[in-house]
């Protein structure tokens, strides 16, 4: 027991002495693109943590790109069109995308459509998502992308900054948000009822495990915070395109990061983004328009490859590796604790 709890606490001084220096670090280095790419890694890791809440237990989703859509331009169109502060137009737009979560999910779960079926119900909530963004274009601004009006009054209620360390500092503060219910989840009942439908959905029932509703809140918990990565990310960039908060790249870039970082791992889902993040900018900066698309095709041959030789990811690997190895005791000892017992 000391033992453990030893571990516990280095494990929460590792965390506070982190985020210390998370804390401290736009105001020793205050780089402007640096600090840009850093919000950005921010933002997508808390997306990504999102999906993993759904995807560590077998529920693989591709309708989370419709979320995060949902949570921007709901927020940004309430904010252009009716001047609703961003600070009411994001719950606003975290209850639209639940109640679609559980309009899609219920019947999903209720009749027990799961494995491949589940996906493709999921793939076609994230394809109508777009193609109503599209297709409404004279008010989302369809393929050409959306800006949510800049506000000449009080920057605070229109959540808009100009000041990159004030949005590093929001950004930061989402992600830990993220890491802390992913965490809460993890350490909650719900997760070995979710463990257990995920091993065989009959066998839990049997036990007295409520399907339908673990389902059902674990999908709510996902939809919710992917929305809230949504508006975010509308808020920090102040101009979205449906194919980049939307859509089915968006939902295989969440897949993509959550498995390739670790599924099973708090900070899985950070270190995919922190992938994903850099291998984008390479890929632009280096090649240009010339480019475009081409981290999408990475994404596919790299998720394979990951899915077939390291199915924990890279981070979930390195982990396993760290942990300590249980002594398996040799003939000559086994004989010797035979000897000291002879009772047995």
């Amino acid at each position: 027991m000391m033992g453990q709890g030893m571990i516990e606490q280095r494990r929460l001084a590792a965390w506070g002495i982190g985020l210390a220096a998370l804390v401290a670090l736009p105001f020793v280095y205050r780089d402007p693109y640096h600090l840009h790419i850093l919000v950005l890694i921010l933002i997508w890791s808390f997306a990504y943590t999102s999906w993993s809440m759904m995807g560590r237990f077998g529920l693989v989703s591709l309708g989370h790109g419709g979320f995060m859509g949902i949570g921007a331009y709901v927020t940004a169109l309430l904010w252009n069109h009716l001047g609703v502060s961003p600070w009411i137009g994001i719950p606003v737009s975290m209850v639209a995308a639940g109640a679609l979560a559980l309009i899609v999910g219920y019947p999903c779960f209720r009749f027990r459509i799961t494995g491949h079926y589940f996906v493709l119900v999921t793939l076609a909530l994230s394809g109508i998502v777009l193609q109503v963004i599209t297709a409404t274009r004279d008010y989302t601004g369809g393929s050409l992308g959306y800006t949510p009006n800049r506000t000449s009054g009080n920057k605070l209620l229109a959540l808009q900054f100009d000041d990159k360390i004030t949005w590093y500092l929001i950004a930061l503060g989402v992600w830990l948000f993220g890491i802390v219910v992913w965490h809460w989840v993890d350490r909650s009942m719900s997760r070995y009822a979710l463990e257990a439908i995920s091993e065989d959905e009959d066998a839990a029932a049997a036990a007295g495990v409520d399907v339908t509703a673990e389902k059902l809140k674990i999908t709510l918990l996902s939809a919710l915070m992917t929305a809230l990565a949504g508006a975010i990310y509308c808020q920090y960039q102040m101009f979205i395109t449906p194919d980049t908060v939307s859509g089915i790249a968006v939902s295989l870039q969440m897949v993509f990061a959550a498995i390739v970082g670790g599924l099973f791992v708090s900070l899985g889902p950070t270190f995919g983004a922190v992938i994903t993040i850099l291998l984008a900018e390479t890929l632009r900066i280096g090649f240009g328009t010339k480019a475009v698309g081409w981290d999408n095709l990475v994404y596919g041959v790299l998720l394979v490859l990951f899915i077939i030789f390291l199915p924990k990811g890279i981070l979930g690997s390195v982990l396993d590796r760290l942990k300590p190895q249980r002594k398996v005791p040799r003939a000559h000892e086994q004989e010797a604790v035979q000897i000291a017992r002879p009772g047995t």
